[in-house]
């Protein structure tokens, strides 16, 4: 792509009128437009405000893959980027886009910077956000592995399970929790005992809504209560009467696909695959030596 012929040309002539401007996209669907201009921007259906006081470094290309030394300032205010949405990690991986362009005229623009938000620092009422290009996720190692595990995740296009179907989720208000981490349920029945554990916890209402967390462990108790404990405690406050979903958990094993989810056809796993000390086996008159199935 080109750069914009209306903005080249207006960088040509005698005097600019040039600003940028920056959408953050988070992953729960919020979007926030911000400017360095002294007066808010329209377009695309956003509003870029230019009281938020956010700034960027220059963009600095390197060599490499990845993009260096690109930076975003800005202040935290109730009104932008809040403290306590940072420390929930709502803009954890959250998509942005930074435009050069003409204030007198919007339409003369042209996308400088593509990428994600990496790591956040706080300091003094102000947030400094790094910021990662596309460029960033070719340096991560990619392949198949060949394990006797399932490679897949419950639910995404390779697993093919449908998550939607009755048992295999469930909605309900919290009834007791303990350090944002330990949830407790009078009645939570219906389910074998460790039917969600490895699996993922939703908040749906309250100040933490949109927020997940991954189930350690889920067991019954004395009491016959219900406990799901989470590995990481909650970054966001969650109190009873708040509305949360358990989705199922799978440990990806091949008795587990098979029996648990009747997904067989699905697994991607090598269950067969021989351990490490095949190499120092022989052949036993005791045992069966057909070379069958291992499982």
């Amino acid at each position: 792509m080109g750069f914009h012929d209306g903005l080249k040309a207006h960088l040509q002539s005698s005097a600019t009128t040039v600003a940028r401007a920056w959408q953050i996209t988070r992953k729960d669907g919020v979007i926030y437009g911000f400017t360095d201009h002294d007066c808010d921007l329209t377009f695309d259906g956003v509003t870029f405000r230019a009281s938020t006081g956010l700034t960027a470094t220059a963009i600095e290309q390197g060599t490499g893959l990845s993009v260096d030394n690109l930076e975003a300032v800005g202040m935290l205010t109730d009104a932008a980027v809040r403290d306590e949405d940072i420390e929930a990690g709502r803009f954890d991986g959250a998509e942005i886009v930074a435009w050069l362009l003409n204030w007198s005229n919007v339409g003369d623009r042209q996308v400088v910077f593509r990428g994600s938000i990496g790591e956040i620092r706080r300091a003094g009422g102000a947030f400094t956000a790094e910021l990662r290009g596309l460029s960033e996720t070719l340096n991560i190692p990619r392949g198949g592995v060949y394990q006797r595990p399932c490679s897949a995740v419950l639910g995404d296009r390779a697993c093919k399970f449908d998550l939607g179907g009755l048992g295999f989720t469930e909605e309900r208000a919290v009834e007791e929790i303990e350090d944002g981490r330990v949830l407790r349920w009078r009645d939570l029945d219906g389910f074998e005992d460790g039917w969600f554990t490895r699996g993922r916890l939703e908040i749906l209402s309250g100040d933490a809504v949109n927020l997940e967390a991954v189930i350690k462990a889920d067991r019954f108790l004395k009491t016959g209560a219900r406990e799901i404990e989470l590995w990481e405690t909650l970054r966001a406050k969650v109190q009873a009467g708040d509305f949360v979903r358990l989705t199922v958990g799978c440990d990806k094993r091949f008795q587990t696909c098979r029996y648990k989810f009747g997904n067989l056809v699905n697994f991607r796993g090598f269950p067969d695959i021989p351990g490490e000390d095949w190499i120092t086996s022989y052949p036993v008159s005791t045992t069966d030596n057909s070379g069958g199935s291992l499982r």
